[in-house]
Parts: structure tokens; sequence; C-alpha cells
């Protein structure tokens, strides 16, 4: 079936994004990333209060990333149908309501589904603002300028969230992390509804709801095999039937794919090199940095036995360096162009790792501190090139659906990366284990790192 849009007047540049509407989208990626970063350092405290165990941990993090990943796609058509404004708007209500749920959970298996349903805000919120950004920005230079905000906003979030979680955490309980999101939200929807104006909508689009399940399914059933394998056995029958679900699944969604007439993820996309590298780099980027922050957070707290308060403030190099690269880095990859921010990002995330690597051994802050800054100026600095990468590679009616598949890879690279690094690591009792196992993790992670920068780099 074909795609009928109706295009209205293309605005010019001096009907561009209110500087208060621009904040308003930005402000959603923000929630989004600090709701991240916030939960990590209070983790312990989770286990402690609810008595859950490692994998119970994993899966606080990966039930509101799951279905954020697997959602993004279907939420970047849906924004394409009803309009990206509308949809944005939906996103914070969803994301705001949960994060009360959150706050009241009795227990671990209830904060759990709270956070899953969680999840579901997100995936709708963050592929509409970058559609309703592309939509208010006609200029190139300009939109660069403003997806560095938009990457900022990410790295503010970032940065925030350990200090703010551990005081919260400290002063108030874990439980305060989550309604620390509902008068934001409030706030945000309304800056959205005031300054921000509707994008254009696609009339007549068939939903592709076969695919939707496929990739839930295939998700869900991966994440539970590498969340569950180590207490399991990685050979046990009900671990062997997930990863061949997993695999049925995967190849459901392609077969789907090839034969829909208005498919969610148009597999034509990756015939182009420009498109299909920032859509690896955005996997290998967010398993990186979600892994490696799920890992520090125990490893400050549960072998150097850090209050939460001080591991949030062992974290802010990172995240600082993050937020502050991603700021400027919009304005670099205007200038320079997409590839060589990329590049150097990605290596500067390697060394950093290298660096946490020989901190670890030697039980050495400093390496551990200029580690962290140099993964969070890498970061920083690949996030904005990726991202501007993708949405100069496809026309706008279509940009929806891209920046869907940009954030869905990056989710996914995040749940892997807490999911694998997670059972690499040993008993969070056993300090020789646990040391062993992060060890092994972060080796894997500048592995990674660098493979992407060379990808990039020859490609």
């Amino acid at each position: 079936m074909s795609r009928e849009l109706h295009i209205p007047s293309i605005p010019s540049e001096k009907e561009s994004l209110h500087a208060l509407g621009l904040t308003a989208i930005c402000f959603g990626f923000f929630m989004v990333i600090l709701d991240t970063s916030v939960v990590n350092v209070a983790l312990p405290a989770m286990q402690h209060d609810l008595h859950g165990s490692l994998e119970g941990l994993q899966w606080v993090v990966n039930g509101y990333t799951l279905i954020f990943a697997s959602l993004l796609l279907s939420a970047g058509t849906l924004g394409d149908r009803l309009g990206h404004k509308r949809t944005f708007l939906t996103g914070y209500v969803l994301f705001t309501g949960a994060s009360l749920l959150c706050s009241l959970a009795p227990s671990l298996n209830i904060l759990i589904a709270a956070r899953v349903l969680q999840g579901v805000g997100p995936a709708l919120l963050v592929p509409s603002s970058l559609s309703l950004i592309t939509h208010g920005f006609q200029s190139p230079e300009k939109r660069a300028r403003a997806v560095g905000f938009w990457a900022g906003s990410s790295g503010i979030g970032l940065a925030g969230g350990p200090i703010v979680g551990g005081l919260l955490v400290e002063t108030l309980g874990w439980r305060s992390i989550f309604l620390l999101n509902v008068p934001f939200g409030l706030l945000a929807l309304a800056l959205t509804m005031r300054f921000v104006s509707e994008t254009p909508r696609t009339t007549t689009q068939k939903r592709d709801l076969w695919g939707q399940a496929c990739v839930i399914i295939a998700l869900a059933t991966l994440t539970y095999a590498l969340i569950e394998g180590r207490s399991q056995g990685w050979i046990s029958p009900q671990i062997v039937g997930m990863f061949l679900l997993c695999i049925g699944a995967s190849g459901g969604f392609l077969l789907i794919e090839t034969r829909h007439s208005t498919p969610m993820l148009p597999l034509q996309f990756f015939s182009s090199a420009a498109f299909s590298m920032p859509i690896l780099v955005g996997c290998i980027l967010n398993f990186g940095l979600y892994g490696i922050l799920f890992v520090l957070s125990l490893f400050f707290q549960d072998i150097y036995h850090y209050p939460a308060a001080l591991a949030g403030v062992a974290l802010l190099p990172s995240t600082v360096a993050t937020g502050s690269t991603a700021l400027i880095s919009g304005r670099i990859t205007a200038r320079l162009g997409t590839r060589r921010p990329m590049i150097a990002g990605l290596a500067a995330s390697c060394l950093g790792t290298l660096l946490l690597l020989l901190g670890e051994t030697g039980a050495s802050i400093l390496l551990l501190t200029a580690g962290e800054i140099l993964i969070g100026l890498g970061c920083g600095m690949t996030v904005p090139a990726m991202t501007t990468a993708i949405l100069n590679t496809v026309p706008k009616s279509q940009v929806g659906v891209a920046s869907a598949l940009l954030n869905a890879s990056r989710q996914l690279g995040g749940v892997l990366g807490v999911a694998i690094l997670g059972s690499i690591l040993g008993s969070l009792s056993e300090r020789s284990a646990f040391l062993a196992g992060m060890h092994i993790a972060l080796l894997l992670v500048a592995l990674l790192f660098l493979l992407g920068s060379v990808l990039v780099a020859i490609t």
C-alpha cells in the first residue's frame, strides 16, 4: 500500500522551533536518561529493601530498556501516522504516571512490572523528539546544533543522575528517585503543549502488528536467556529453548518485513553504509556505556562500600564529561562532518575503558577517574555525530522511522550490555570473583569500542 502524505508549506528559518519548544523536547530526552542513571545508583538500596538478587537488579534496569527498545520502531511509525507532537505528549503522560507506580511498588516483581510500563513512555517520546527537531529546523547546520543540544540534554541527565540519585537515596530513600519524574513530567507537558507545533501526518499506513510481536518476542527471550543463563545453566532446556525462540522470532520478523507493504523497518535503508554504520555505532556505544554504569555502580557500592551519595560522586567524571562534550559536539559535527567525530569518540572510549581496567586491577582511583572522563568525552563526541548522520540520509517523510531505528539499536545495545556484563560478573558477596568478572567485562567493552572506531574509519 502506498503512503499518502499531507505536507504543509516548509517553514522558513524565521519560523524555526521556538527556544522554549526545543527546551521542552530536550527535556523529554533528559528525563529518559536521568531515570537510567538515577536507577543505577539506587540498585543496592533496592536490593536491600526488596531482598532482590543480582538477576533481579538486572531486570529492574532491563525491564525498562527492553520494552523501550521493543516498541521504538512501531512508535516511530505511529508518530508519522498520528503526528509527532501528539505521540510525544502521550509518551510524557505514560512515563510520568508509571514513575509514580514505581515509587509505590511493594515488591521487586511489582517494581519490575512498573518499570516495563514506564519503558513505553520513552519509546513514544524519543523518536518523536528527533522528528520534531527535524521538522522545526530546515537548515542542516542549525539542525546539527539543535541535535547537539538534544544530545547534550542526555549528557546532563547522565551527569546529574548519579549525584541527585545518591543524595535522594541517602536522604529520602530509593522511592524518591521515581517521584522526581512527576513534577518534571508535568512541567515538560505544559511547555510542549504551548511551544511545539504538530508535524505532517501520514494519512494511510498499514500497521505491522505481527512484525511488532516478533520484535518483542525476540528481544524478551534473548534478554531472559542472557540474564538467567548463569543461574539456570546455559545448556538447560529452558535457556536453550529461549535462544531458539529468539532465532525463530528474528527470522519471522525479517520475513514479515520483506513482504509487508508498509513495514515498520524498511530494510532498504541498510543498503547504504552511511545509514547502517551509525546504527551499529549506536548499539556498540550503549552496550559499553550502560554496561559500564551498571558495573561501576555495583563496584563502588558493593566492593568499595561507598554510600549511595558517594557512589554518585564517583560516577560524575564520566557523566559530566559526556554532557559537556555533547553540548559542543553538535557544532563540531556541523563543521567537520559526522565521520571524524565518530572515529575519535569511539577511540577515546576504548582508551578510557582500558584505563578503567588498569584502575580496577591496581585499585587506583586516579586511573578510574581518568578512564571515566575519557569514556564520557568519547560518548559525548559520538552521539550527535551518529544522530546527525542518520537524519541526513533519509527523506523527511521517513525520519520518524529512522530515528526510532537508531534509538532502538542504542537501547538494544543497553539491554545487551547490562545482560551480558551482568552475567560475566561474579557474586556480589565474593570480592575476588566479582573483580575477575569485571576484568573480563571491561576488556570486552574496550574491544567493542575499538572495533566500532575501526569500522567507521574503513567504511
